[in-house]
């Protein structure tokens, strides 16, 4: 063993600095994956650094990346690699700011899908990442000018061999690869940090092997003990209410609800309609959203599931068999549905869901005007879009006379970066309030104007005494900007560190009710179907309704984190498994499998 180290130090010291130029490359690769690293551990936990793999991992990568200009002597080849592998962490970058997970191996053949969203994408990028391409460039002209066609291979070959066999051993200890990358998944701790510990490329692979999964009786057995265990929710006896109108407000967050800024109020209506006689309100609702962000808030939402572990289900898993508000109402009162969104159907595949959902008329881009329309690809602004939604109740386009219905209309004002045009702005701010929380408010407070046109309309339909009026965020909107908004004065007093949406339910049959404890988006399901008077519809979702005085206020983070009060150990370890037991029912169809 002592002459097999000397051999290698010796090996080590003539072929490192002999071939110069893998040196300066190998370098380059070292800065960028260590820059990746602290860059994704500073918002989630530097774990990763304690975690053996970790070390190997990275060293096989790079020794893997290095395969142009090591065998080919090709600096042309090697640099092309660089600057692909500097737009590959980057794009995980931006992508984790907002969803804290790797790009899912599937999304990358949906990046079509961004085009209407780019000025939201241009927002997720920072300057430190300018790092990755200057490492790249920075090594070019040392690379041109110690230029050498040296071949020696026992180096390279003896390091990738030993990075390999170090990396493969601990993980076959801990059950093989897949198992090793899930459990870490599965951990409060580490959840997010599994692509930091096996690369992004380590993120793919576990995602390639996942694909090619099968139901098997195990999975399905997990699946029913789970669903087995969920408290048993009374049955609410009260009022109920035959039509319901869901306004899902794109990123609208609790804090600006009821309160003033340098004398301001942000949101004059919605602050209106909470002080209702008939208004329920729950401002901590903390979001569960992952990365298909607001397509995966109508999953929880509408159909009581939580979303995949890795992917976007309405892209995978359109066609599957969901039980829906939709539905629910279709079988309870004969009941129409509509969706109602300025955007395309084709984004996230909405169109196909909505469909899936139960919902009868899809009305969206092409069925609205123009009007007050800003932002990168000049959608129409919420309170035009909510103005022209009005004009088709009016005219019958929606909701008939004397039809029972079911509306969702999905905002679109609020999507980041939050900007107004300044003749839509209404709100003056001094340079005390940081500029991104300045713009989200300019954004909140248009939304609210919208919504209370909106309502006070709905207020004078004959059919409104019968009508349940919902309004909630589809997700929290600040992602990484909280941080830097909280470190001011402004953004502590005002801007809360949880992630939380609120929910306000109109017209209510329990009547004015707050209810202040934490509860998860994937409780409104429930809620809803108790306060629609839906009580016998065979999915409940897997929240409990806030109507269950039973019910612990806490919900747990898409990473895994116990948010709130009043759980043990037993309940937060069925709220955790609930993320798992829901990636397995949407995987594999569940509900049909089930038939």
């Amino acid at each position: 063993m002592r002459n097999l180290l000397i051999h290698y130090y010796n090996t080590l010291r003539r072929d490192a600095f002999t071939d110069k130029t893998t040196l300066v490359f190998g370098i380059a690769l070292a800065l960028k994956f260590l820059v990746f690293d602290v860059l994704w551990s500073i918002p989630t936990t530097f774990k990763p650094f304690s975690i053996f793999e970790f070390y190997p991992a990275k060293i096989v990568a790079i020794l893997l990346l290095l395969f142009p200009v090591k065998v080919f002597r090709s600096r042309v080849a090697q640099t092309v690699v660089l600057f692909l592998l500097d737009g590959l962490l980057v794009a995980n970058l931006m992508y984790f700011r907002t969803y804290y997970t790797a790009i899912p191996l599937a999304s990358y053949g949906q990046a079509g899908n961004l085009a209407d969203f780019m000025s939201s994408v241009v927002d997720s990028l920072r300057w430190v990442d300018l790092v990755f391409p200057l490492t790249t460039l920075l090594c070019i002209p040392f690379a041109l000018k110690i230029w050498q066609k040296e071949r020696r291979f026992s180096l390279y070959l003896t390091t990738l061999a030993v990075g390999a066999v170090a990396l493969a051993v601990p993980t076959i200890a801990k059950g093989g690869y897949y198992k090793a990358y899930n459990d870490g998944r599965q951990q409060a701790y580490l959840c997010s940090s599994m692509p930091s510990v096996y690369t992004v490329f380590g993120s793919m692979l576990f995602d390639w092997i996942d694909s090619g999964k099968q139901l098997t009786d195990e999975m399905r057995a997990e699946v029913n003990a789970w669903l087995d265990a969920r408290p048993k929710s009374p049955r609410y006896e009260g009022a109920k209410r035959k039509n319901c109108v869901v306004i899902l407000c794109e990123s609208l967050e609790s804090w600006v609800l009821q309160d003033t800024v340098e004398g301001q109020e942000i949101t004059p209506n919605l602050n209106r309609l909470l002080a209702d006689t008939t208004t329920l309100y729950a401002p901590n609702v903390l979001t569960q959203v992952r990365g298909g962000r607001s397509i995966d808030a109508q999953l929880i939402l509408f159909a009581g599931m939580l979303p995949l572990a890795s992917g976007t289900y309405s892209s995978q898993y359109a066609g599957n068999e969901y039980f829906t508000i939709p539905k629910a109402m279709k079988a309870a009162y004969s009941s129409r549905g509509y969706l109602l969104t300025i955007d395309k159907l084709s984004t996230w595949n909405q169109g196909p869901v909505a469909q899936a959902f139960g919902v009868d008329t899809l009305i969206a881009y092409s069925d609205f005007r123009l009007d007050e329309a800003f932002g990168t690809h000049k959608r129409t602004g919420d309170r035009a879009f909510m103005r022209q939604c009005a004009e088709k109740i009016r005219a019958g386009e929606v909701w008939k006379n004397g039809e029972n219905a079911f509306l969702q209309l999905v905002t679109y004002s609020g999507h980041a970066p939050f900007v107004i045009p300044e003749e839509l702005r209404e709100l003056h701010f001094s340079d005390a309030v940081p500029e991104k929380m300045a713009d989200y408010m300019h954004a909140a407070h248009y939304t609210d104007s919208a919504i209370g046109e909106f309502v006070d309309f709905l207020k004078t339909l004959p059919q409104y005494d019968e009508t349940l009026i919902v309004i909630t965020g589809d997700h929290e909107g600040l992602a990484d900007y909280r941080s830097a908004i909280r470190a001011t004065d402004m953004g502590k007093k005002h801007v809360s560190a949880g992630l939380f949406t609120p929910l306000i339910v109109l017209n209510s049959p329990c009547g004015a009710m707050r209810y202040d404890g934490v509860m998860g988006q994937i409780d409104v399901y429930p809620t809803l179907l108790d306060l629609l008077g839906v009580v016998d519809y065979p999915w409940r979702g897997m929240g409990g309704s806030i109507l269950n005085q039973a019910k612990a206020p806490f919900a747990v983070s898409p990473q895994l984190e116990a948010v709130g009060e009043g759980y043990d150990s037993a309940s937060l370890d069925h709220a955790r498994r609930a993320y798992d037991v829901s990636d397995i029912m949407l995987r594999f169809d569940f509900f049909k499998s089930e038939d």
